[in-house]
């Protein structure tokens, strides 16, 4: 007899912001992100109140940049859900999108002009080293160097990287 099972799927335009939330303080990857989302929001609000919690996020960032050893700068565009299980040696340029529910892992490299999709899956070590667009729900391997495009629900993985499954057409 075979159990149908539920699986969830993770959507690729809502965030779920519950990937991000803190379950306690000495989590150091959800810390940094909440000092990246705290210095934005009040870096909108402005004010003397904005102002002075801009300043306080800033050194929070800078505490929690230190104990991951992640370079995420504070004026990146990540979207929510984002998941940094191991924030070690991450480099995120500021001019950089990364889409809603994305997954990276540690040593992962990502340069000026990539374009992230939604739910997207980046193995550890893997580098994007051109202005490249990668699709919703799609996979990048461990340690793949990604030169090219990447379509949605794909998997690349390599040195350069290179597409090894696309998705079903569903006929």
């Amino acid at each position: 007899m075979v159990e149908s099972v539920n699986i969830q799927t993770i959507s690729a335009t809502e965030p779920d912001w519950n990937r991000e939330k803190c379950e306690r303080w000495w989590e150091p990857n959800r810390q940094l992100l909440k000092s990246i989302r705290n210095y934005q929001k009040w870096r909108v609000t402005g004010g003397i109140v904005g102002g002075f919690l801009c300043r306080w996020n800033v050194l929070l960032h800078r505490f929690w940049s230190v104990v991951t050893g992640a370079d995420i700068p504070l004026n990146c565009q990540l979207g929510g859900g984002l998941i940094i299980l191991h924030p070690n040696g991450i480099v995120i340029h500021p001019g950089a999108f990364i889409g809603p529910n994305c997954l990276i892992l540690q040593q992962v490299t990502i340069v000026e002009g990539v374009k992230i999709g939604g739910h997207v899956d980046i193995g550890a070590g893997a580098k994007i080293i051109r202005p490249v667009t990668i699709g919703d729900h799609a996979k990048i391997g461990a340690n793949a160097v990604v030169i090219c495009d990447v379509p949605a629900g794909a998997t690349a993985v390599g040195v350069p990287a290179k597409i090894i499954s696309l998705p079903s057409s569903g006929k």
